[in-house]
């Protein structure tokens, strides 16, 4: 068994290293990582809006340049393996269109195969005047082959109705749910990195180590290869390292690179604080939150206007 404390946090890939944060183009890390080598690829790229780590693309353009991407993770994916892409809404003229139906050619054109299309629910973001204002994103779960790892059991979640039983039937009387929890769905209702967001740095589209967590322990196995090409602030490497598997990813901007290092050392000692992945979304009204009780409540008119 391979103890944590004993990694060190590489700048270039080796079959042997157990982290690896690479600071340049994902492409030119890819050229080292040799063919059916990754178990999993999970990211969540550029959506092409003019962040500070992009360049803002036509969109025939940008499909392009993912393309490459995704072509050289298919070529270094096991044959066992599974490339999870995150994404959002490309914004034109404030006409949204949906990443996920652009990119899907993309990977069928490779011969993959969609196996969820994962919608990751949270309830805080920005406010829309024109359109109902956005609260959900997309993974793309494709796999290789038909031959594919997946385990429901590190992930199932608590029962609604632990005790409900078999009514008829051979099974009459006993229990209907799994012991260990039941299946997820394709609906996961996992809080965003906001400003209140224990793991929140200065990165502004940051997503949790508990939503990754979830795809890493389902689709790899202890020691196997994660790859972020993508790597932001490291979050895919903290649940890779985590969970007893090799992570490795590129980044740009060397700020980045230096705050995905100190993170995943921080891991590393067992200091990165972060939402536990087995944490129930948080009930103001169970909580007694103050702010739950309504302001308008016996004001008069004058008391409710709106600045």
């Amino acid at each position: 068994m391979f103890e944590k404390s004993d990694i060190t946090v590489q700048d270039t890939y080796g079959a042997n290293e157990r982290a690896v944060v690479f600071s340049g183009d994902c492409i030119d890390l890819l050229r080292d990582i040799p063919d059916n080598s990754l178990q999993l690829v999970v990211t969540s790229p550029p959506y092409n809006i003019g962040k500070e780590y992009e360049k803002r693309l036509d969109l025939n353009e940008y499909v392009r340049q993912q393309e490459r991407v995704i072509s050289e993770c298919y070529r270094a994916l096991s044959p066992h393996g599974s490339i999870c892409w995150q994404v959002g809404n490309y914004v034109d003229k404030s006409s949204i269109i949906p990443l996920d139906a652009i990119l899907y050619p993309v990977f069928a054109k490779l011969g993959m195969k969609m196996r969820n299309r994962i919608i990751w629910h949270f309830e805080h973001g920005l406010h829309c005047r024109k359109r109902f204002s956005g609260r959900y994103e997309t993974i793309m779960w494709f796999t290789k082959s038909d031959d594919y790892k997946f385990d429901l059991d590190p992930v199932r979640v608590p029962q609604k109705y632990p005790g409900k039983k078999h009514f008829k039937g051979p099974k009459a009387g006993q229990y209907s749910g799994n012991p260990l929890g039941k299946n997820p769905s394709d609906v996961w209702v996992i809080p965003n990195v906001k400003s209140n967001h224990v793991e929140k740095t200065g990165h502004p589209c940051q997503y949790p180590v508990e939503l990754i967590e979830r795809l890493v322990l389902s689709m790899s196995d202890e020691d196997d290869w994660i790859f972020d090409p993508f790597l932001g602030t490291g979050t895919t490497i903290v649940a890779a390292v985590r969970h007893g598997r090799c992570g490795v990813g590129a980044e740009i901007l060397p700020a980045y690179v230096e705050l995905a290092r100190e993170r995943i050392e921080s891991e590393i000692r067992g200091e990165l604080k972060t939402r536990p992945m087995d944490r129930p979304v948080y009930d103001p009204e169970k909580a007694g939150n103050s702010l739950r009780h309504s302001p308008w409540s016996g004001a008069d008119e004058s008391q409710l206007k709106l600045g």
